[in-house]
């Protein structure tokens, strides 16, 4: 480690959770004479650190492939101030408001060199000085303290085991109550601050001499058991035994039950749990469904919206004018979206629910009078993936948004700026895709909502659930207290789709042979495990001169030897052979080359893109080390800290396939796919297709996920506590 001692000229860069890249001009140095005077780039995480100020900064230098050299700081500690200028300079800071120079000057006339240090030991050297009002003096002494409290701390936090940018961002959530947290319960920071996972404190702890069987240990063991078990099942609540059985590993420890008990009911206590019937759910589950069903109940209960207008004959008059021809279930949507408060659309594919949810909002901009400025601030179409509203978006010519990015997610802090106390004024919000929203997205987005706010929730309850814990389009369903309308008619190419007819044969668990190879929009080739690949590549040859987004293989499951990992080889090796005039570069154990088909795997909404986003890799610079990816028009640079945020995206999983519709789809089904081989699955796969399914393996393996509904097993009680609500309103 090398020791800088210098001052911070310019801040570049700092984001939400105090990460800094600066330039720091060095007036000492243990490396080398020559960096004495010279300015350098330092990045690290600062707290209340201010331009300007002398610190001391720990760390070393490294190589940036695209910045050049910078100094990575691993620890700081300020410099107290001992010269004239320095002194005069500390106290006309940002931090002291109120002290100009003449009063920073009268300080150090009054005080000389060592000012700084005769204010902290004693205060009262500042009440001679006239230029100094009470309000100043507090200021200065106020601030010392803060300055040393929190210089003192972030030492501590790094003694214990914390590095430099948890300390921080411990002591930025607990400030001067920072030391009596930790000696209390280490595991509070845990509970308190997200990004502080389970093991990473358990870890300070354990090193720290926190007994194994300590009951904070252990409660906080309990809460993080119960998060890793309501995010693998998709449940919001478990019972006492599930969760005693997983404890063991997430503590590596088997405790008496009789004093698991003991912790389960003192977390209780602590409003950390909620105890329901012999069931326990999270505190944040259980206030979201409280949120949620408050909301929608008193949504529901408010009169329909009333209307000069004959909202009938505005609907009739709005299909003669736009050569469009309703049926009575399509109508009667339209207008409740116009009378409700809370409506729920529900259908599968080809029943005209993007239709709908154009003509409501064109209808609304006609009866409203609206202008175009006007109704983007008032109407807001929703979506809970990149990929499902830009095709919300294509589809209605409608702007769309990403729930996440109307509501201003914060990544650095994982917190939403639109909350509920800075909440949008839109006036009507419509939801697509809603199968995919989960339970504590769906709360943050009533949160971030004026409470009248009218609300339509669109989506398909027989596609897959979301990927985090809940069930909430199926729950609004299932409570049967909200007013649900189910589009039944197909229209999707005159209704003679075999996609479609295929997609309701899935749903209801009986299929019908004769529509595969009847047409060329359904197709079915045989193939077993040894064959499907070399089957698969003869037959996405006839893909070679399409445009990528035109058709897309999704599959199962990525391991085994026809997942997805192994068919994205294959298909690379088809559609994007190597070559010399193509760049290439190593990421982890995949090669990718310019020209590669890739799928995005994390929200990254400062360059606007977003989990199942597909793009196209444009350019490689292997020296550099970063990837340049277009994403339909937005190119974005990888470098290798966020080279694990996309992969190969010839082959995609069905989950990553949600809310995204293909011209042609093609599905590999083998019996070696094995759990993951479920009706919900198919049906969401099947689904992704506009105009051409071909599937691709063994018949009895179809037939097999068709009859499997394992994915109705979610617990969530959603439903029933609206049921519950309603009958006590």
């Amino acid at each position: 480690m090398s020791r800088i001692v210098g001052k911070i000229t310019k801040t570049i860069y700092k984001s939400d959770n105090n990460y800094y890249v600066a330039i720091f001009k060095v007036k000492e140095n243990d490396i080398d004479k020559k960096y004495n005077g010279k300015s350098i780039t330092i990045t690290g995480y600062f707290y209340d650190i201010e331009e300007f100020d002398n610190i001391s900064i720990t760390g070393e230098f490294v190589k940036h492939q695209r910045y050049g050299e910078q100094f990575n700081v691993l620890s700081y500690q300020k410099e107290i101030p001992e010269d004239k200028n320095s002194i005069v300079e500390f106290l006309t800071s940002d931090m002291f408001k109120g002290i100009g120079e003449a009063k920073a000057l009268k300080i150090y006339e009054k005080l000389g060199d060592n000012a700084i240090n005769l204010i902290k030991e004693d205060s009262s050297v500042l009440d001679d000085i006239k230029v100094l009002s009470k309000k100043d003096i507090a200021t200065i002494v106020n601030k010392l303290k803060e300055l040393n409290e929190s210089t003192d701390t972030l030492i501590s936090l790094t003694d214990l085991g914390f590095n430099i940018s948890d300390a921080v961002l411990v002591y930025k959530n607990y400030k001067g109550n920072t030391t009596s947290v930790v000696n209390d319960d280490i595991y509070n920071l845990f509970y308190d601050i997200e990004a502080l996972g389970f093991n990473k404190i358990d870890r300070i702890a354990i090193k720290n001499n926190i007994k194994k069987d300590d009951e904070r240990r252990v409660k906080a063991g309990i809460i993080s058991t119960l998060k890793i078990f309501c995010y693998e099942t998709g449940d919001t609540y478990s019972n006492c035994d599930e969760i005693y059985n997983n404890l063991r590993v997430t503590i590596n420890l088997e405790i008496e039950y009789d004093y698991y008990l003991e912790c389960l009911e003192q977390l209780v206590k602590e409003s950390r749990l909620v105890k329901i019937d012999d069931n326990y759910q999270l505190i944040e589950y259980y206030q979201a469904d409280a949120n949620i069903v408050k909301r929608l109940t008193y949504l529901n209960n408010k009169e329909d919206i009333t209307y000069k207008i004959d909202l009938d004959k505005k609907i009739r008059e709005f299909e003669r004018d736009n050569n469009i021809l309703y049926d009575d279930i399509q109508r009667l949507a339209i207008k409740n979206a116009f009378l409700k408060n809370i409506l729920i659309i529900t259908g599968g594919p080809g029943t005209g629910k993007t239709t709908i949810i154009k003509s409501i909002v064109s209808l609304y901009k006609e009866i409203y009078h609206k202008k175009n400025k006007d109704i983007l601030e008032e109407v807001m179409l929703l979506a809970p993936t990149g990929r499902a509203s830009k095709r919300i978006m294509e589809a209605t010519t409608f702007k769309a948004s990403t729930i996440h990015r109307f509501l201003k997610w914060n990544k650095d802090t994982n917190k939403f700026q639109v909350n509920e106390y800075n909440k949008s004024q839109a006036s009507l919000v419509i939801v697509d895709e809603v199968s995919m929203l989960d339970t504590l997205l769906f709360d943050s987005l009533l949160k971030g909502l004026k409470y009248d706010t009218r609300i339509i929730l669109v989506g398909d309850a027989n596609q897959l659930p979301s990927v985090s814990p809940g069930e909430v389009l199926k729950d609004l369903i299932k409570s049967e207290v909200l007013p649900v309308i189910e589009l039944k008619n197909l229209y999707r190419q005159s209704g003679e789709s075999n996609i479609i007819n295929l997609a309701y044969d899935v749903n209801c668990g009986d299929i019908n042979y004769s529509l595969f190879n009847k047409d060329s929009d359904l197709i079915f080739y045989k193939a077993d495990s040894n064959d499907l690949k070399d089957k698969l590549t003869y037959i996405m040859k006839d893909f070679l001169k399409k445009d990528y987004h035109d058709y897309q293989i999704m599959a199962p499951m990525y391991k085994t030897l026809n997942g997805i990992n192994n068919l994205n080889k294959a298909m690379q090796d088809l559609f994007n052979p190597r070559s010399s005039n193509k760049n290439e570069i190593l990421i982890y154990d995949t090669i990718y080359r310019e020209g590669d088909k890739v799928l995005q795997l994390m929200n990254m909404p400062d360059d606007n893109i977003y989990n199942g986003d597909i793009g196209v890799i444009l350019a490689i610079d292997s020296v550099k080390k970063e990837v340049l990816v277009d994403f339909d028009g937005n190119e974005v640079t990888f470098t290798p800290s966020t080279f694990m945020n996309f992969t190969l995206g010839y082959v995609i999983s069905i989950h990553k396939s949600q809310g995204s519709e293909f011209k042609s789809v093609i599905i590999p089904i083998l019996y070696e796919y094995g759990r993951m081989l479920y009706k919900k699955l198919i049906y969401t796969a099947v689904t992704r297709s506009k105009q051409e399914l071909i599937l691709i393996g063994e018949a009895e393996a179809f037939q097999k996920g068709v009859l499997n509904n394992r994915e109705d097993s979610r617990k969530t009680n959603l439903a029933e506590k609206l049921k519950k609500r309603y009958s006590n309103v």
